[in-house]
């Protein structure tokens, strides 16, 4: 069974820094595209950024610069380093899999569609 389960959620002030795991269980997780999304209230869904198997990384505009995607493959653990946060980027934060893919990330962020696992998220709140 597939599982997919986020931590390391909390509040933080503006310009603070937070790091997202999202640990990964009933598949190779090494073989497979992941991503990070992230859902404000009363907001869609956005793409916040992908890794592919290859540890390729493509960020959404909003985030690039501030933001890391990672992976431990020894560990089945994506990372997301969240650097100088601004109010804005508060929301719930998911991590998703491609499991139906080659392990290439085609849509990268914005492909929402091809993501076919999801994980329950963890929400980060940042205070001006």
């Amino acid at each position: 069974q597939v599982q997919l389960v986020e931590s390391g959620g909390g509040s933080v002030q503006a310009g603070g820094s937070l790091r997202l795991s999202c640990t990964a269980s009933g598949y190779t997780f090494s073989r497979y595209c992941m991503g990070w999304f992230r859902q404000a209230p009363g907001k869609e869904r956005e793409g916040v950024g992908t890794i592919d198997s290859v540890g390729y990384t493509v960020y959404a505009d909003s985030v690039q610069g501030r933001f890391t995607i990672s992976k431990d493959n020894t560990k089945n653990t994506l990372y997301l380093q969240m650097n100088t946060l601004k109010p804005e980027d508060s929301a719930m934060y998911y991590c998703a899999a491609d499991l139906m893919g080659d392990g290439s990330c085609y849509g990268g962020p914005h492909a929402e569609h091809e993501y076919n696992h999801w994980g329950q998220g963890t929400q980060v709140t940042v205070s001006s």
